[in-house]
């Protein structure tokens, strides 16, 4: 789908400035930042950063992620690179790969799907450097490796090392984002054993995450002698039954993913089923609330990243989508988002170092919740890279985008 052509004026010459401001400010960050990686802003509006290392696992009973949102910067200097035609783009990319290819080893987290398809995918996508692809299979066999089968089927286990039984024994809805990355080992690989693990996980996750109102839980529990849901939760939404709107996000990107992997057009009407949940509880702005159930609405903060993450799904949906009428009205819908956090989110403001204003990475541990965020900004950059740039920063493989069959 060619959406430049559906493009105003108006939202054109919007969406330029956002990824000309994309690399100012990347320009200016990479060369004060160090060595580490921005995940959040601060009060001030500056980066707040940490090492590429750090790995996620159990302090006592408390979990921290480790650093999942290192790749997601290399994917910036990547867009930048395609944007200026500048090559210390893809110098400062190359360096900043060499701080994170170790993590492709890392057997903590199912969070290595993030890490690597912002960075060594598209890197390999961009250059054919062999390097790149070598180390996001390396990664895709260790996400792979994730995989718990149970009577009820397989699903991947998001958190901590696999000899530990609550990390075993839970997954999130994250792990649906995480999934492109089994989607393009099993295309570059020509092994379908790693479509086979996403696959196995999205039908699990369908099951036990979706509930009748159309909206997933956060994380689930599961009975590994059964493969029963023990009990659905949340760490970063307002309640275990609320409506965490990224959560959603991830789950319509997950399945849009999945669909265009399979070329099952099921895992896509789920995916609009999402996403008309998703749609139906915004309240006439394009950004939702954090979660739909705080009971601070219309006070409540907004999350800027969900809307990213949606709009980027949205435009995959729309390429995929058999009619050309419903591809329309999901191109559609990701654009007009995009207009929307053009319009009333972008930092143009030099003091504040994101892209994105006003996303919201975990309120319930006062993390980041009314910031910029590295993974909201990455995902509007892949937004806009669609339109601009297709093929380019997605980590979906590249056969993708041909429409599924019933």
């Amino acid at each position: 789908m060619d959406y430049q052509k559906l493009l105003s004026e108006q939202q054109r010459s919007d969406f330029e400035e956002a990824l000309d401001l994309m690399v100012r400010k990347t320009v200016e960050d990479e060369r004060r930042i160090g060595i580490e990686f921005p995940y959040v802003t601060n009060d001030a509006g500056a980066w707040r950063t940490w090492p590429a290392s750090v790995s996620a696992g159990y302090d006592g009973d408390a979990w921290s992620h480790g650093n999942w949102f290192c790749g997601f910067w290399v994917g910036l200097l990547l867009a930048c690179h395609l944007r200026s035609g500048e090559k210390d783009f893809l110098d400062w990319a190359r360096e900043r790969m060499r701080l994170v290819e170790p993590r492709a080893d890392d057997a903590n987290t199912h969070d290595i799907g993030f890490i690597f398809c912002g960075s060594a995918v598209p890197f390999f996508r961009l250059t054919g450097e062999i390097r790149h692809a070598e180390t996001a299979l390396r990664a895709a066999d260790r996400l792979r490796a994730r995989l718990i089968n149970t009577p009820r089927g397989g699903f991947i286990s998001s958190w901590g090392p696999l000899s530990d039984e609550r990390g075993r024994r839970s997954s999130a809805i994250d792990t649906m984002a995480n999934l492109p990355l089994l989607y393009w080992a099993a295309e570059k690989a020509d092994d379908g054993s790693f479509r086979l693990a996403g696959e196995s996980h999205a039908r699990m996750t369908r099951e036990a995450f979706i509930r009748p109102d159309g909206w997933t839980y956060h994380a689930v529990e599961y009975d590994l002698w059964s493969g029963n849901i023990h009990r659905g939760y949340t760490f970063q939404g307002y309640g275990d039954e609320s409506r965490w709107t990224r959560g959603q996000a991830w789950a319509i990107y997950g399945y849009t993913a999945t669909a265009a992997a399979t070329g099952k057009l099921e895992y896509l009407e789920l995916a609009g089923r999402l996403a008309d949940s998703y749609l139906r509880h915004l309240d006439g702005s394009r950004v939702p609330f954090w979660d739909a159930d705080d009971p601070a609405i219309p006070n409540a903060i907004r999350d800027s990243s969900a809307a990213a993450i949606a709009a980027s799904a949205m435009l995959e949906m729309a390429a995929l989508y058999p009619l050309p009428g419903d591809g329309r009205r999901w191109a559609g819908e990701g654009i007009a988002i995009l207009e929307s956090l053009c319009r009333d989110y972008l930092a143009r403001e030099g003091a504040h170092r994101g892209l994105l204003k006003h996303a919201c990475y975990s309120k319930p541990h006062g993390e980041g919740t009314d910031s910029a965020v590295m993974f909201g900004d990455y995902f509007f950059v892949e937004a806009l890279c669609r339109i601009f740039y297709p093929g380019t920063l997605s980590a979906l493989p590249s056969r993708l985008g041909q429409g599924v069959q019933g």
